[in-house]
């Protein structure tokens, strides 16, 4: 078969990515331009700063990854965009630059849901992963535990009811005076710590057994710290993250365990920014090798925003005869499963 290659096109947050990818599984390249530095300043991602970055960077970033892969616009079968959800204006600027250049060249346009993007990671490293698996979706805004049924088709198991996994991560760090981002900064931080010291609250819906429920949690830590300047009691914040972050992993582990049992899978995998953390990755491994199930997760690299990930998610849909025309608008709510 004749090898085909799709061009990514990731900006749906504080990332603007392209990446050339080749049959779906091979990274010929993987751009990635991040707004970290300028949103710490405020503590968090300010949207409109992000879109006037991305428009500023796009071209850059997509002569880069063209460049790198040795490849010309001309040589390209797709064009692969994230089109939701997100920040819509950031989206705005990745679709428009999408439908642009597949307008110009008159190629297909596959509009990619971000979250399909962050499973289709795992395709990348694990030439022998193929569905079905189950997965959990673990990113800033977003905590699913699917079926993936088949290539771009999943049945959503839970979902979180509150917030996501990473959005607590990033207030607790806020408290605790770490900064933003704060999933990398509590995994580093919480190495020094006792993860037992403090005993944080393990959220369960009992009449959704695979749903997630983090806001508990969080404000279980900042009433902790509200005592204890209330107090003036001394504050470990290693502590702090430890046991904090020892009670995500629990849920997290627990619940994608329950849920691959329940459903006889054989394979699980992680995805999104906080399946980057060392102790979750730990934990998981540990938990699926005593149950016999195979563990999968990407490298950090492609837990993040990338477009990477987006070219291998469209290519999957190239190949079903997935494409869009140049109506295709940013959806910023767009739900898993939504065309």
């Amino acid at each position: 078969m004749k090898d085909r290659l799709i061009l990514g096109i990731e900006s749906s947050c504080d990332e603007t990515a392209a990446a050339v990818v080749k049959n779906g599984r091979v990274v010929l390249s993987n751009v990635i331009s991040s707004q970290i530095d300028l949103h710490t300043l405020y503590g968090g991602v300010v949207p409109e700063i992000a879109s006037r970055k991305h428009i500023e960077k796009i071209n850059q970033v997509i002569e880069e990854a063209l460049k790198q892969a040795g490849v010309t616009l001309d040589d390209l079968d797709g064009i692969g965009v994230t089109y939701g959800p997100g920040l819509v204006g950031a989206l705005l600027v990745g679709v428009a630059e999408a439908k642009a250049i597949a307008y110009a060249r008159r190629l297909p346009l596959i509009g990619v849901h971000h979250i399909e993007g962050h499973v289709s990671a795992n395709y990348i490293e694990h030439p022998d992963l193929e569905p079905p698996f189950m997965c959990e979706i673990i990113s800033g805004g977003h905590t699913h535990l699917v079926i993936v049924k088949d290539y771009g088709s999943f049945e959503i198991l839970g979902r979180t009811r509150d917030d996501a996994a990473g959005e607590a991560f990033d207030k607790v760090a806020r408290a605790i005076g770490l900064g933003y981002p704060g999933g990398p900064k509590i995994d580093k931080l919480s190495r020094e710590g006792n993860p037992t010291a403090i005993a944080f609250p393990r959220a369960h819906v009992e009449e959704a057994p695979y749903d997630f429920s983090f806001s508990g949690l969080k404000s279980a830590v900042l009433n902790y710290l509200n005592k204890c300047h209330m107090t003036q009691e001394a504050i470990c914040e290693a502590d702090v993250a430890a046991s904090f972050q020892q009670a995500v992993v629990d849920v997290l582990v627990d619940t994608a365990i329950r849920g691959a049992r329940d459903y006889h899978m054989t394979k699980l995998a992680i995805a999104g920014g906080v399946a980057s953390n060392q102790s979750l990755r730990k934990a998981m491994a540990e938990a699926c090798e005593r149950e016999k199930i195979e563990f999968y997760y990407p490298s950090p690299v492609f837990c993040t925003d990338n477009a990477a990930m987006i070219g291998t998610a469209a290519y999957y849909e190239f190949l079903k005869g997935t494409r869009h025309g140049l109506d295709l608008n940013a959806v910023p709510n767009l739900k898993l499963g939504e065309r």
